[in-house]
């Protein structure tokens, strides 16, 4: 592939190792933020940016900071997510709400994104996250990510004979105005979400409120 095009997103996580097909709901934990706010400070400033051919952007309700990556839902009952549920919160009761910088985006291999810090009090969530799922399930799902930073994707390379220049997306960046974003994590959120090549939708299942 040529390193100076965005590649597809999607084909990556169907072809990876622990594969992420298409259509199959798989339990993932996210930090959610105001939507209303989502719009206004990320979405909205950078759309001349994200709504180019070889990009799907990503509408504000969809815009997501993902804690972990756990395994496919079908293959948790219904009482093993619910004790999942009851011990992260039972974990993050001492978890205080903190507020994450998202700086300006940046031009991956694989998404426009915008990276966030600090990454401790997220890191610290996905360490809780990850473990409850390992004890649960007896380690049966890998980690995902392995290493973990927080992040939110503002749109996603994919398919097709048209894909987005690299190059040309960083010029455009380097032009355009917009400053470091801050919002408040105050909720990790489990959701069953899955994909359809282009766009990553979800079914909220239960919150986990930090105080």
């Amino acid at each position: 592939m040529n390193g100076t095009l965005v590649n597809d997103f999607f084909a990556g996580v169907e072809s990876r190792r622990n594969a992420w097909p298409a259509g199959r709901a798989d339990l993932h934990w996210h930090l959610l933020f105001d939507t209303t706010a989502v719009h206004q400070k990320l979405v909205e400033p950078y759309r001349a940016i994200t709504h180019r051919p070889g990009l799907a952007p990503v509408a504000a309700p969809w815009l997501h900071c993902t804690v972990l990556h756990a395994g496919p839902v079908a293959e948790y009952r219904e009482q093993q997510i619910a004790d999942i549920v009851e011990r992260v919160a039972k974990e993050c009761a001492d978890v205080a709400a903190f507020d994450l910088t998202f700086d300006r985006p940046g031009v991956g291999s694989v998404a426009v994104e915008c990276a966030a810090r600090p990454g401790e009090p997220a890191r610290r969530l996905w360490e809780i996250t990850a473990r409850v799922d390992a004890e649960a399930t007896g380690g049966r799902h890998p980690l995902v990510p392995a290493v973990y930073y927080p992040h939110v994707s503002l749109a996603y390379g994919t398919a097709g004979d048209v894909r987005a220049d690299r190059r040309e997306l960083k010029r455009a960046l380097s032009d355009h105005p917009g400053e470091p974003v801050v919002l408040r994590a105050d909720r990790l959120c489990l959701v069953a979400q899955s994909h359809d090549r282009r766009h990553i939708t979800w079914t909220p299942i239960a919150e986990v409120a930090l105080q």
